[in-house]
């Protein structure tokens, strides 16, 4: 059962998602909250009650604390290094300045609020699996536009990237243009557990907790440049 936090400002919002949620027999809407600041609260008395939720759906703009503020406390140490609950930011407009902000904070993904029904659950069933990066093709436009507007690191390896091997740096990057591993594992001709094996080392050596750090990380290194 995937237990799931859902914080919006908006009640009808809230009450809209949490009816469709609830109807589904893997998921079960354990708490919702009008803004982050209450989200934290609801989420600590989840946790101290045995009934942590795997998924946050979070708003990104609200009253008293914006879902960006309440991402980072969520996913801080130690409660990231714990696993914690997964992020899926909620926004009116896939170039919210907030979105880019909030996948940096650990967010695993984000989600339009005009979403279909069917993309909200799957979205929901994708972050709580772990496999987090949603919409890999608008995920990877929205970091490469602001992304572009920065300074680009010089070519060549970036410092943060000099613990991988060489072809553990090549899988990032792959990764980071938001291919599958079953699509790196066929241009690379190897098996896809390999690359398996290699996001994962890339993931542990980085510290990262999920593809889409791994693609902000890409982005902001210089390894991966917009239009690439």
């Amino acid at each position: 059962m995937i237990r799931v936090l859902l914080v919006d400002d908006q009640q009808l919002v809230r009450e809209g998602f949490a009816a469709l949620l609830d109807a589904q027999p893997d998921i079960e809407v354990v708490g919702t909250a009008g803004d982050g600041a209450a989200a934290l609260r609801v989420h600590d008395e989840l946790v101290a009650a045995g009934r942590g939720p795997d998924v946050v759906l979070m708003d990104v703009r609200m009253p008293v604390l914006d879902g960006l503020a309440a991402t980072r406390a969520l996913l801080a140490p130690p409660s990231r290094a714990d696993g914690g609950p997964r992020v899926l930011v909620l926004t009116t407009f896939d170039l919210d300045d907030y979105v880019y902000d909030a996948l940096r904070a650990g967010a695993s993904g984000f989600l339009l609020k005009h979403a279909t029904a069917g993309e909200l659950l799957h979205a929901v069933r994708v972050v709580a699996a772990g496999d987090a990066l949603l919409a890999p093709a608008v995920t990877r436009r929205l970091i490469a536009d602001f992304v572009a507007a920065r300074a680009v690191p010089p070519p060549g390896r970036p410092d943060g990237l000099r613990a991988l091997t060489e072809r553990e740096t090549e899988v990032l990057g792959y990764v980071a243009r938001g291919w599958s591993n079953a699509e790196i594992a066929g241009h690379l001709v190897l098996a896809e557990q390999t690359v398996k094996t290699h996001v994962s080392r890339v993931f542990t050596k980085l510290g990262l907790r999920d593809r889409a750090q791994a693609v902000v990380l890409a982005y902001e290194s210089g390894l991966v440049t917009p239009g690439t």
